[in-house]
């Protein structure tokens, strides 16, 4: 199971990607709700996220990365901070971001998969 693969199938399922750009179909985006439910799901399993975009009637508005935070990119307090400064700013954005799945969980992903078709 590669990143995207396990992206779709445990972070973002059941969530609307705001995305209908054809060129960025590898950037997901979301309203802040379920963005919201992204970054609980994304601290669930461990992942890092590297870098969240706040977006504006398509436009990116703003960028916070874990660097600003001096932070790694696995600690929640960081993107926490930086969707709850964003939200507080402007309601209503919409928010992308950039992931991070380690090796080790998506090994240990492909070992659930084998065993459920097993």
């Amino acid at each position: 199971m590669e990143q995207t693969e396990f992206l779709e199938k445990n972070i973002f399922t059941d969530l609307k990607n705001l995305n209908d750009e054809s060129e960025k179909d590898t950037v997901q985006i979301f309203s802040e709700s379920e963005f919201e439910t992204v970054l609980e799901r994304v601290e669930h399993f461990g992942i890092g996220v590297y870098k969240i975009e706040s977006w504006h009637n398509g436009e990116t508005s703003e960028v916070a990365a874990h660097d600003d935070f001096k932070k790694k990119a696995t600690d929640p307090k960081w993107y926490k901070k930086a969707f709850l400064t964003f939200k507080s700013r402007q309601p209503g954005l919409s928010y992308s971001a950039t992931y991070k799945v380690s090796n080790k969980l998506l090994a240990k992903q492909n070992t659930l998969d084998d065993e459920e078709l097993s």
